[in-house]
């Protein structure tokens, strides 16, 4: 715990601060607006994780870690000694596992932020197919962004609530004026600290050139949308040259690549200082160029992939800070979409912030400029030695490789969406989930390990759970669809099924209840105190259930998106979805380099699974007529 202090960093803090998280997460328990997170009890979570083996490894592997378990829970037992460690964390802090999580899955990871980690979230073309319009969109839109930060700074914001229970919104104070920053091990958290005035401007950047744009008056009120769009046009006129060096390229590098050219970087005090500028803003604005036009069959995965990654160095990805929590993409041809960065916040609140920026998109303008001057936006500027410029090309040779690996596929199912099976009583992601599992059987003779993120928002500081979707039932179910000899009525019992558990195991996991938190609580607890890792951890059963081949996510937003992101692993897929009351937006992503995987087969069995599903439950309209061939 003693480097904890590292990871989350206040403006001008070289050392951990005294305020920091062994202080902040201390707090009596008397004070929290919500329930603490609940360590489960270490039989339960055993149980449990012998149960999640079945489906994916063979009988002796299985055998042999019922042995390592057995052995781990023995009284007085390694197990036991662990858990009664992590139940006195839990006791003395705020969340027992947030820190450790976010250590681990996110400040930890080297590989790059672009395709890797940062999601991208790609929005609706907007009406517009030149630079007046480009401005014009995003001046609307951050004063809808700032008309949801002020919500957050004067307390107006409603708490949201998930199946009757509040959730957490600790994670929209840390949304806006925050940056990750690159370190040789692990990165940081750069946060404005508490009781300071925050930042009054955003970054907007165009043609790789960064400016500092105000966006408040001198009396704290936000600039209008006529005022953001003079704005907007000067910096325009400052930004015409398309001969600058692509800057932003390099936070899409490795990690620790990254980390060595931020060292050099900020040896200059020009560099040092736009640097901050830009980690230190409420948000970036990115506007990009046009990019060139595809066949409408790929139109919606090349739209994804500007928003993942801009399309490359030599498109608009120098037009990115990847560190950056929350960068709204505006292109000159209508594109639109987020981009933001996971350490600080998860897709829920993201979405809450689109669908409300794009609401406020909707309505028409009825306030006035001010006719009070306005300071001419700071264009920010940097030094480029040899040593940076060298950085820069290699960091432009890395993302394109990455780039050209990523396979993206992207389609909209239409043959039905979440209201038919909520009049059905069935949960519409278990019924995703379940229809993903028969996609992967049919594209691959097998199922894989599959993660997909619950939300802990219950709880004080609760972060994501992972649901295990691979299941015996689910297992069952796919096995009958292949099956001549199985009839329908069996094949919808056993559907039926296969939702009902994978309910049941979202349930646990927004409960607090799910195993791999737990698990990884107990392995980081034994690791910090010097004990060595048990053999539970090294077994392969172990590495086969972690090992997550199909990475799947929903995020059920109002607006008519799908998020995207890469692979967790190089012979993996990414799935993400966004059910709507009609229909549902697809996004599945692959590497190039593994031959096994594809991801427009992948899509095309998904759209297959699900027409296959929905006439299973009645559907009829679903059989193919309805399907949309993946992009």
């Amino acid at each position: 715990m003693g480097r904890w202090g590292l990871l989350w960093r206040p403006w001008g803090c070289k050392k951990p601060p005294a305020w920091g998280p062994k202080v902040l997460h201390c707090r009596n328990a008397s004070s929290f607006p919500l329930p603490r997170q609940p360590l489960p009890p270490l039989a339960q979570t055993m149980a449990r994780y012998l149960r999640s083996l079945e489906p994916l490894v063979s009988l002796e592997e299985l055998e042999q870690t019922q042995q390592l378990v057995t052995e781990f829970e023995t009284p007085g037992g390694e197990g036991e000694r662990l858990q009664a460690r992590l139940e006195r964390r839990a006791a003395r802090m705020e969340n027992w596992i947030t820190d450790w999580w976010v250590q681990s899955a996110y400040l930890e990871s080297r590989l790059p932020l672009a395709v890797h980690s940062s999601p991208a979230v790609v929005l609706p073309k907007q009406d517009f197919n030149d630079w007046r319009g480009q401005l014009r969109f995003a001046a609307k839109l951050i004063a809808g962004v700032l008309d949801f930060k002020a919500k957050i700074d004067h307390q107006t914001l409603l708490v949201e609530y998930s199946r009757g229970y509040p959730l957490c919104m600790d994670q929209y104070a840390r949304l806006f004026a925050s940056c990750r920053l690159p370190g040789p091990k692990h990165d940081s958290v750069l946060l404005p600290p508490p009781g300071r005035r925050p930042p009054t401007y955003i970054t907007v950047v165009r043609n790789f050139q960064f400016f500092q744009l105000e966006v408040y008056n001198s009396d704290g009120t936000p600039l209008t949308v006529d005022q953001l769009h003079w704005q907007l046009q000067r910096i325009r006129a400052q930004s015409w040259k398309t001969d600058k060096e692509p800057l932003g390229v390099l936070t899409s590098d490795h990690r620790h690549t990254w980390g060595q050219a931020y060292t050099t970087l900020m040896r200059d005090k020009l560099n040092r200082e736009s640097a901050r500028a830009i980690q230190r803003s409420l948000f970036t604005v990115c506007l990009d160029a046009p990019v060139l036009k595809v066949s409408d069959a790929r139109a919606s995965s090349r739209l994804a992939a500007q928003m993942l990654h801009g399309g490359g160095s030599y498109s608009n990805s120098g037009n990115r800070w990847f560190d950056k929590t929350l960068q709204f993409i505006i292109g000159e041809d209508g594109s639109f979409g987020v981009l933001y960065e996971q350490a600080v916040a998860e897709g829920p609140p993201i979405a809450t912030i689109i669908d409300h920026v794009l609401d406020y998109c909707k309505d028409p303008v009825t306030v006035r400029a001010p006719l009070i001057p306005l300071q001419l936006p700071k264009k920010l500027y940097f030094c480029f030695t040899p040593e940076i410029k060298r950085d820069i090309e290699h960091a432009k040779q890395n993302l394109d490789i990455l780039i050209t690996d990523l396979d993206i596929s992207c389609f909209t199912y239409r043959g039905f969406g979440k209201e038919l099976l909520k009049r059905q009583q069935l949960s519409p992601d278990s019924v995703l989930q379940v229809a993903l599992q028969l996609a992967y059987y049919r594209a691959h003779g097998e199922l894989c390990a599959t993660t997909e993120s619950a939300s802990l928002r219950r709880f004080h500081r609760g972060r994501t759970e992972t649901i295990r979707s691979t299941t015996s039932a689910a297992l069952a179910f796919v096995q009958s669809m292949s099956d001549d000899n199985c009839q329908a009525p069996e094949r919808l019992s056993l559907l039926k099924q296969a939702v009902e558990v994978h309910s049941t195991l979202t349930e646990q996991a927004l409960d607090g209840q799910g195993i791999d938190r737990h698990m990884l609580g107990l392995k980081l607890e034994a690791i910090a105190d010097g004990f060595r890792v048990p053999e539970l951890f090294m077994d392969t059963s172990y590495a086969v259930a972690s090992y997550w081949k199909l990475s799947t996510g929903q995020v059920a937003a109002r607006t008519d998106c799908v998020m995207c992101y890469g692979p967790l692993v190089p012979d993996g897929y990414a799935v993400c979805y966004n059910p709507l009351p009609a229909h549902v937006n697809f996004a599945v992503t692959a590497f190039n380099c593994c031959q096994e995987t594809n991801a427009e087969h992948l899509a095309g069995n998904i759209q297959k699974a699900l027409d296959d599903v929905g006439a299973l439950l009645g559907n009829n309209g679903g059989e193919g007529g309805n399907r949309e061939k993946p992009s």
